[in-house]
């Protein structure tokens, strides 16, 4: 689809005011530290790991209800406060630091997260679909999520230095910052949202036009919810994107999270351990980057991608050795592209005004899975070891390939 050339500044400008948000939202010094810090602070193991069940806890409480409130407000408004109560909570830590304070801002942390999830992709979506570059959304959140693994990539750079130099207090302060900068990049979201009607606007038909909104205006709280509860249900394409989005972004998310004892049990000394999951975010990296090209992929093709994903990440995980990082980044720049497609294919889906409200409870589904899958992974884990771990945690992903074949996705 061709932009009028009219409009091509207005698309420049959301891409632009896009990456930086995605850039500085994950540009927090605290990243690398946290865990550290609260190690310090003299909290337990059980204790940590209470506090990331708050953390979860917060973001599927929350998650419905931030996005049913961003379809009946302002998702840009829900934008510039998402890194305002980050912020809030980093600042706790670092000048009150115990258990209490961890956990609020855990918190105000998860709560962060919930207003961000929905509002983003529906605020982007709706905006190109304005500007008749509905076409460019997998390019644009493509590169949105490169940025937020460069985000992380120089929060791990930066952490080391600036806590020489003023320890927790400096990189707390220095973390607070980066989200009050998200914030004033949020304010610079355009927003075109057509004034509130009384009557709940009915759901589209299945097969509108992508970035159709139906209805004459934005529906209430209580409307917007029930609006898309009745997308999802009555729409089996929109239901099954919505399961896609958290069959495919679950495992592999979940698994990040220990890539770093991986690396540790292929003998890297602790030195080495960053450079092997430098390689692991620039898979990431290039699979952002691969989402225009992504979209021509067939259902069969994704199913392919599914396929070799979860076949390099087992290889990689039983090579035990630190060449294996190499198939463990080209498999995570697999699941990276496969997790923007599923994005785009459910945003192409949904036709009515709560387009916040569904793409939320895609990200519960997500955040409950995986839930499980912790609970699951630290299991069988313990009893086979993390390489063996890896290996059987993929395996979903060849049920999910096998029901995409049956074209019921």
């Amino acid at each position: 689809m061709l932009v009028a050339p009219a409009r091509v500044p207005a698309t420049r400008r959301l891409a632009a005011t896009l990456y930086g948000y995605a850039f500085l939202t994950d540009l927090v010094l605290l990243y690398p530290l946290y865990v550290l810090l609260f190690a310090d602070t003299g909290l337990s193991v059980g204790q940590i790991s209470s506090l990331f069940v708050l953390w979860a806890a917060a973001g599927i409480v929350l998650e419905v209800p931030s996005g049913v409130w961003a379809d009946a407000v302002s998702r840009r408004l829900l934008l510039c406060l998402a890194p305002l109560l980050a912020a809030a909570g980093f600042a706790l830590w670092v000048l009150l630091p115990s258990y209490p304070a961890f956990a609020v801002g855990f918190l105000l942390w998860g709560a962060g997260g919930a207003l961000r999830s929905g509002a983003l992709e529906a605020l982007v979506f709706t905006e190109l679909g304005r500007l008749g570059a509905a076409d460019r959304y997998a390019r644009l959140i493509g590169r949105a999520r490169t940025a937020e693994v460069l985000g992380a990539v120089g929060s791990g750079v930066l952490a080391g230095p600036v806590y020489a130099l003023g320890g927790y207090l400096a990189v707390g302060a220095a973390s607070v910052a980066t989200c009050l900068l998200a914030a004033a990049v949020a304010a610079r979201f355009p927003e075109h949202r057509p004034p509130p009607v009384p009557a709940l606007p009915s759901v589209a038909p299945a097969g509108a036009a992508p970035g159709d909104e139906q209805g004459a205006g934005e529906p209430g709280w209580l409307d917007s919810l029930r609006l898309g509860l009745r997308e999802v249900r009555a729409d089996r394409r929109v239901r099954a994107a919505v399961l896609l989005v958290a069959a495919v972004t679950a495992i592999w998310g979940g698994l990040d999270e220990y890539t770093g004892l991986l690396a540790a049990d292929t003998g890297t000394a602790e030195v080495g351990v960053p450079l092997l999951l430098l390689l692991v975010w620039a898979g990431m990296t290039v699979g952002g980057l691969l989402a225009p090209l992504g979209e021509r992929l067939s259902h069969r093709g994704y199913a392919g991608l599914l396929v070799f994903a979860a076949g390099a990440t087992a290889a990689g995980a039983l090579l035990r050795h630190p060449a294996g990082f190499l198939l463990l980044a080209a498999a995570f720049a697999a699941f990276q592209l496969a997790t923007v497609l599923a994005d785009v294919w459910l945003q192409a889906r949904i036709a009515g005004s709560a387009r916040a409200t569904v793409t939320s409870l895609a990200g519960m589904a997500t955040d409950l899975t995986v839930v499980a899958f912790y609970a699951g992974y630290g299991l069988l884990a313990g009893a086979v070891g993390n390489a063996a771990a890896f290996a059987f945690a993929v395996l979903p992903y060849v049920l999910v390939a096998l029901w995409l074949l049956t074209g019921r996705a």
